[in-house]
């Protein structure tokens, strides 16, 4: 038995027992007659002491060599601290050592394994078993593993049956690039890692199991951002013989409950929005409504002036910021540098005073006289002491402007307290939408999303129109989950692929399986898949994902730790037929 107890439980209580602790060495302290050591495990922290009036020489020498990471093993007994420490849980107590025992030196970690260390993001990956002996990305991981039970908890009361799928699959065009891997036993063939298991719940469906879910694995070769793995977990969920109403219900309820489990908020209130007000309104599909600055069109009230930046303007939006009227001119010049950076791309940024007295004071003031920018202030919503912002352009790239800056002067002001939490369902999203390199539309979730009831007609004469059976849910500026109601008869879906630009060929091809499937009797089903690497780090506090994830990769795609991916050799090369063509 290498240990009776964890070194992060020991209490007063036990003051006089003997007992076993095995951990790391987090540090020591070193007075000559007396050293110090504090030893830790997942479960938390104890001192140990070593003295020299009861401590043999021998051992007073091993305490002193020991260093940062060393693992050990020690037996003692618990004894009463002089000094005690209010902050640590065993802060009470301290292990007087009689037997130490090195089960394994350390060399010296390459960052300090503290809760705040002195790493930087790429090193700590690179050496990601040393990182995950801090605190916060232990936690980070013990939160998951509380998230997923509750999860698994709550979905099986209300009858899911979880089901595995296949990760070796057919490729299919879903929207990313496929992970591709080459068969042996299939020369010149290949599977795919799936982006979702669609297909696979969608036959669950014609299977009869009637709830499905899994907490699975998913792939997608895309470029990424700082929260995008290539590889990412979802909670997959379907249901047969429903309506949206009902997914929206059982997945309001799973919200709520984790919520209420994992934090302790009540939210009863989960708001609806269309798609097309959330763009109008916020300028995003997946809006953070725990503050306002509201979008307002100024088309009407600011265009047929002289002033021609507006005048050819698509769409001339503002937003009225609270409070926003103490920025100095200094602090005003850094958020038109902040619109101005390539990522958000801005050609610049028109402002208006709101000033205490009810007058304005505006960066155009040569256009607009004082009854303007006081229907400026109406439209935005502004107030005696708020500042209006003022962008102008094409409509889809200026609200997405908008929608980048709003939430910067969000976070600016601190509006997006990780600690509310502000639920939204965003529904009726386009089924389609064109793309203008292919010259033909695609599905804006993927081809099996249902048109909403009674526009199936429209495909035919105005496809742009039609609004799919799907819905989000957007947790704080996040979309946490998306689903619809599926297709469920060969008809329809024929027709979907027709619209997508696959001739009959192509579609028996690549989705003949679910096509012959819906023959044998498919019910009316539909289904949600959850984000859970997102889900997680929201209810956690954070909105990146990768200290929720045991091992992530970085921005490239790349493990640093194994450094992967990396080349195979020439034999496994030929062996799975392939040759490699690199450009130089």
């Amino acid at each position: 038995m290498y240990r009776s107890h964890n070194c992060g439980e020991l209490r007063a209580s036990h003051i006089n027992t003997e007992i076993t602790l095995a951990g790391w060495v987090q540090k020591s302290r070193d007075k000559g007659f007396i050293v110090w050591v504090d030893l830790r495990d997942r479960y938390g922290m104890t001192q140990l002491v070593f003295d020299e009036e009861r401590t043999s020489k021998e051992m007073m020498k091993q305490a002193q060599d020991l260093g940062r990471e060393f693992v050990i093993q020690v037996k003692g007994k618990v004894i009463e601290r002089a000094s005690k420490n209010p902050n640590m849980p065993t802060g009470d107590i301290e292990i007087l050592v009689s037997e130490l025992t090195i089960l394994n030196e350390a060399k010296l970690p390459p960052f300090t394994i503290e809760d705040e260390t002195d790493g930087g993001e790429e090193l700590r990956m690179k050496y990601r078993y040393l990182d995950i002996r801090r605190n916060p990305v232990k936690d980070s991981l013990i939160f998951r593993h509380k998230v997923t039970q509750e999860v698994r908890n709550y979905l099986s009361k209300e009858g899911f049956i979880e089901v595995e799928t296949p990760y070796l699959i057919k490729s299919t065009p879903e929207g990313a690039r496929d992970f591709v891997v080459p068969s042996r036993m299939n020369e010149g063939q290949f599977y795919a890692l799936p982006q979702s298991p669609q297909t696979f719940k969608q036959l669950l469906m014609v299977g009869g199991m009637d709830k499905y879910f899994q907490i699975v694995k998913c792939f997608r070769d895309e470029d990424l951002r700082a929260d995008r793995q290539p590889e990412f977990t979802q909670i997959d969920c379907e249901m047969a013989f429903i309506d949206q109403e009902d997914i929206l219900n059982a997945f309001e309820g799973l919200t709520r409950y984790l919520l209420k489990e994992i934090n302790g908020v009540e939210v009863e209130k989960f708001p609806r929005m269309l798609y097309d007000d959330a763009m109008r309104i916020y300028g995003n599909d997946k809006p953070d409504i725990r503050f306002g600055m509201e979008f307002g069109e100024l088309n009407e009230v600011a265009q047929h002036k002289e002033f021609n930046v507006f005048n050819s303007a698509e769409l001339v939006v503002g937003i009225a910021v609270p409070g926003g009227n103490s920025y100095t001119r200094k602090e005003i010049d850094k958020l038109i540098d902040w619109v101005r950076r390539p990522q958000v791309g801005a050609l610049g940024m028109v402002y208006s005073r709101c000033n205490d007295d009810g007058s304005y004071k505006s960066s155009v003031d040569k256009f607009y006289d004082q009854d303007d920018l006081a229907k400026w202030a109406e439209v935005t919503g502004a107030k005696p002491g708020d500042l209006v912002c003022v962008l102008s352009g094409d409509t889809n790239k200026v609200r997405a402007q908008l929608s980048a800056l709003r939430m910067e002067i969000a976070e600016r002001l601190g509006l997006r307290n990780p600690k509310t939490f502000a639920p939204l369902w965003v529904m009726d999203f386009p089924l389609l939408e064109w793309d203008e390199d292919s010259e033909r539309f695609h599905a804006m979730h993927h081809p099996f999303t249902s048109p909403k009831p009674g526009q199936l007609e429209l495909l035919k004469t105005n496809p742009g129109d039609v609004k799919a059976n799907a819905y989000d849910l957007v947790l704080n500026g996040n979309e946490i989950g998306g689903g619809s109601i599926r297709i469920h008869d060969k008809e329809t879906q024929a027709l979907m692929f027709d619209y997508l630009g696959f001739t009959p060929e192509e579609a028996k091809a690549q989705f003949g399986f679910l096509m012959d499937a819906f023959e044998y009797g498919a019910p009316p089903h539909g289904g949600l898949a959850f984000g859970l690497d997102r889900l997680v780090a929201i209810l956690g506090g954070q909105e990146t994902i990768r200290d929720f994830i045991a091992f992530p990769k970085n921005n490239n795609g790349r493990d640093v730790m194994i450094d992967a991916p990396a080349p195979i050799d020439d034999d496994q090369l030929k062996e799975l037929s392939l040759k490699l063509n690199l450009k130089s």
